[in-house]
């Protein structure tokens, strides 16, 4: 049984990133063709790109603020250039902040949070769920975070808006089941990815000895579950929360 996205095309927002670009790479070599979003970081974009032409997938990039109604709207019509549908959105861009306590972090950070997981996931919602619910065919796929379900101090922002994200993804996947579209989530841990490996931090000893595996996963890891979620072989899961970190955080029943 193998992960086969031949004729489908997936969008990744924020693919330009550190974990996104291993997704899109990933959803790329499993056949999809790729529609690469990026922020701000466009020669990342365009070199991934390139990438994906070069292992003989189609692939266009598209600069947007996910965040606002007009600019995922002209991306939504940039990514169906590309093959006239889309069938997988995986919605991965968030934003950066400074951690601190509740009493110190900033009105901004709040509001920052909730536009990036919520307000994203809802424009990415009515710009591509339309299509895949006429046509019966669809996956929707929000990274989330083990953040979400620990709620240690100083990450107030991040997890009021991973938890809200959470919520919306919940009700959509009730709201489009019966249309064979599925909406999940993955909720990775602290990962090792590019940055890592370049600056030799692949080892933290103090959060690793708390993971049951004894160690961190790696973006790769992420990008299987989400390959795995957008093919056929997962065709009955939905509204699913799936964390990908070892055993550190287990959900409840």
């Amino acid at each position: 049984m193998n992960i086969d996205l031949r004729g489908q095309t997936a969008l990744i927002t924020g693919a330009s990133g550190q974990l996104g670009r291993v997704m899109a790479r990933t959803l790329a070599l499993c056949g999809a063709d790729i529609v690469i979003h990026y922020i701000q970081n466009e020669s990342k974009a365009a070199e991934l790109q390139a990438e994906i032409v070069g292992i003989g997938r189609r692939a266009v990039t598209v600069q947007a603020d996910v965040t606002k109604a007009d600019e995922v709207t002209a991306m939504k019509e940039r990514a169906l250039g590309l093959t006239g549908a889309v069938d997988i959105v995986v919605a991965n861009a968030v934003v950066q902040y400074k951690w601190t306590s509740v009493l110190d972090q900033p009105m901004e950070d709040y509001i920052s949070q909730f536009e990036s997981c919520v307000i994203q996931s809802v424009l990415l919602a009515k710009a591509f769920l339309p299509d895949m619910v006429k046509r019966k065919k669809g996956r929707v796929i929000g990274i989330n975070t083990e953040c979400s379900m620990q709620n240690f101090p100083s990450q107030s922002a991040y997890v009021s808006g991973k938890r809200g994200m959470d919520g919306l993804y919940r009700v959509l996947a009730k709201e489009v089941g019966e249309h064979q579209v599925t909406v999940n989530q993955v909720a990775p841990g602290w990962t090792i990815s590019d940055k890592d490996r370049e600056n030799l931090t692949e080892r933290q000893e103090s959060y690793e000895s708390n993971v049951p595996m004894k160690r961190r996963g790696t973006d790769q890891e992420i990008a299987n579950v989400v390959a795995f979620l957008a093919s056929d072989l997962a065709s009955f899961i939905t509204g699913a929360f799936i964390p990908v970190n070892g055993g550190n955080v287990m959900p409840t029943i």
